[in-house]
Parts: structure tokens; sequence; C-alpha cells
């Protein structure tokens, strides 16, 4: 039988349970650089001399960031020559989003739980 607690999704997880995508895109655009890379490539793509010109960090930690945020599907690299220029995915921001939303709808309808 599981527990009311279980059944809501609240509580502590589980340690082997996986963080959701959703869990995961919070906390990577937490950091506030790859928030502000986010921000930058959702205006025009940008290679990573232009991002770091943008931001005043160094060139390696705006290539770390990319990695982090590439690796994660919010941008994806395109070569050009010398260059990599990098385009912001929207569909991972709107599948945030719309997490988010869902998540404002639930409050807006939260009830206080019975002791």
């Amino acid at each position: 039988m599981t527990s009311r607690a279980a059944e809501l999704n609240v509580g502590p997880r589980p340690p082997d349970a996986l963080p959701s995508l959703d869990d995961r895109l919070l906390r990577l655009l937490a950091d506030p650089l790859r928030a502000r890379l986010v921000s930058l490539l959702a205006g025009e793509q940008l290679c990573t001399c232009h991002l770091a010109q943008a931001t005043g960090a160094l060139p390696s930690a705006v290539s770390n960031q990319l990695r982090h945020l590439r690796e994660a599907g919010v941008v994806e690299p395109e070569a050009a020559g010398r260059f990599t220029y990098y385009r912001l995915r929207p569909e991972m921001l709107a599948g945030l989003g719309e997490h988010l939303t869902a998540l404002a709808t639930a409050a807006r309808a939260a009830e206080k739980r019975p002791c």
C-alpha cells in the first residue's frame, strides 16, 4: 500500500530517484552566467567570443557553461569556419514554461490538507 505522501509526490525522494528533466533544467538555469547566456541567445545566434564580450566572463568559462547547456539540449552548436555559433532550442524552454504554468495552476487551486 502506498502512502498519501507518495501518491501526492511530496516529501523526500528516494535516493535512487533521478531528477526530472524540468528539475535538471531549473538547476541548470539557476546559474547566473548560464541564465545570461540563454537570454543573449534568445535574441540571436552568437559565438563564444561574442558571448564572452557581452557577459564579461572569460572565454573558457563561457565555453564550459555552453558545454553544460549543450549537453542538456538547451543550445545547439553550428560550425562556421573557425567559429562555432550557438543557437537556443526554444522547445526546451517552452517545455519548462509549460511545467511552471502547470505548477502555478495547481497552486491556485491548492487547498489545506486536513490533519
